[in-house]
């Protein structure tokens, strides 16, 4: 089976990639179990010098790696460029870990109490689309770095930046089957790295619905699971904030990407005392936005990665859903779909449901009780942002938010040197920051008697 991708932006044909079937992806889970063995009693040294040669070989790469993620995701060349040197990053902060696993030491009667970091095994990492090689990186880089090996599924639209990832960690030296991509529908390969019982772990992204069946499969093996999942985020601007900084910013907390981001902050929770001076900013902001052509290192906006997500997004901008304001969009070939914002009722669909495009819901709130509570009135928990100049305010807020990453007077959400994931329904765990080896090993406890 095989699977035709096609540029979003013009709609032409890339290529066409081949799918894996259950035989080959047991036969690529065969080869990493044997890798793996032998990457564990590679020295830590070692294995850190490995990941360096792994990141300078991105390094190298990046304007390749850009010029893939551009023409197979739609994402601008800029943002490409940045996502590849994201890889890079992400490989050497976590170079730094294999001789920084540390057990403990444990005071204890009659002897010695000894703690240590095992790797599991075989890590199953299964990508989205909207991220292709960035959210690889978060899997892969600390899972190897604690000693395991990894197969990673990418999503059958955007597969190109991982296959390459494969390439580029073979050049690096890295052994053969130690980081594998494997390549096919997730009801096949996906299903597969769960139901598999020498992968000892699934680190997933993507939607709800599939986060829910892939940890009740995982539950027949007492599998653990990361799973990082769906976002309806809230950026709420209060009226001590600087109005007019919260308005510029605000289109790139939910058209970035073109809003296929779970951490968009699709809902602008914004106080009804300043509601109209910041809507007539946010209208020119918006205005400001270039959405075109992903090769032209102008544009900040490319397409939506296929033209049947086109229609998903579409389909919640219905004739009754009021909308305020629109930017533009190249008309023609492509995945195109206009900066939008709307202005809906508390519970209604498009103020709801995850979208994943670029849309905005606008919402008045009434006071900082208010704001918390319409924030929290969500069944995920991702990410979010709060305007404000009252240190305090902000502090009451943030704890209040029940929301995994959250930013003050900014938008920011991923860095990756600080944890991230969601509450609620946007996930359970948590990837990147400084311990992110450890959720990739079992801790083994040994008591040596002295009595």
């Amino acid at each position: 089976m095989s699977y035709t991708i096609i540029n979003p932006a013009d709609e032409t044909v890339v290529e066409t990639v081949t799918h894996a079937g259950v035989a080959e992806t047991d036969a690529a889970i065969a080869r990493a179990v044997h890798a793996q063995r032998a990457w564990a009693e590679v020295s830590p040294k070692d294995r850190a010098s490995l990941l360096r040669a792994f990141a300078d070989a991105v390094d190298g790469d990046i304007e390749h790696l850009a010029q893939l993620e551009t023409t197979n995701s739609g994402h601008p060349i800029t943002q490409s460029r940045g996502e590849a040197a994201h890889v890079r990053d992400v490989l050497e902060y976590y170079a730094g870990s294999p001789e920084r696993l540390i057990g403990q030491q444990i005071p204890v009667a009659g002897g010695v109490d000894v703690t240590f970091h095992q790797p599991y095994g075989v890590i199953g990492v299964i990508t989205p689309w909207n991220f292709p090689m960035t959210i690889a990186s978060w899997g892969f880089a600390p899972a190897l770095a604690a000693g395991n090996a990894v197969v990673l599924k990418p999503a059958e639209w955007t597969p190109l930046t991982s296959m390459r990832l494969e390439q580029l960690a073979l050049d690096a030296g890295l052994p053969e089957g130690l980081l594998q991509v494997v390549v096919g529908r997730g009801s096949v390969v996906g299903e597969r790295f769960v139901t598999h019982p020498d992968v000892r772990k699934i680190v997933f992204t993507g939607s709800t619905s599939v986060g829910k069946r892939i940890m009740a499969g995982a539950a027949d093996q007492v599998k653990p699971v990361t799973l990082e999942l769906g976002g309806k985020s809230a950026n709420i601007v209060f009226a001590d904030a600087d109005i007019a900084a919260a308005a510029a910013a605000a289109p790139y907390a939910v058209f970035d990407n073109a809003g296929q981001d779970c951490c968009a902050r699709s809902r602008l929770l914004v106080h009804k005392s300043v509601y109209d001076e910041f809507m007539q900013h946010f209208e020119e902001a918006v205005g400001r936005v270039v959405v075109g052509d992903p090769r032209d290192e102008r544009t900040e906006v490319g397409p939506l990665v296929t033209l049947a997500h086109r229609e998903n997004v579409a389909s919640f901008v219905t004739d009754d859903v009021p909308v305020a304001f629109r930017g533009s969009c190249p008309d023609g070939p492509g995945a195109w779909f206009a900066p939008t914002v709307v202005t809906p009722a508390r519970g209604d669909r498009v103020a709801t449901e995850e979208i994943f495009g670029p849309v905005v819901a606008v919402l008045p709130f009434e006071d900082e009780a208010d704001a918390v509570q319409l924030a929290n009135d969500s069944v995920y928990g991702l990410s979010g942002s709060i305007w404000t100049q009252n240190l305090g305010r902000a502090l009451r807020v943030a704890q209040s938010v029940q929301s995994g990453a959250l930013s003050v007077n900014s938008n920011s959400s991923v860095r990756y040197a600080t944890p991230f994931g969601g509450f609620k329904q946007s996930g359970l765990g948590r990837e990147l920051g400084p311990d992110a080896p450890l959720q990739f090993t079992e801790t083994k406890n040994v008591f040596l008697a002295t009595q």
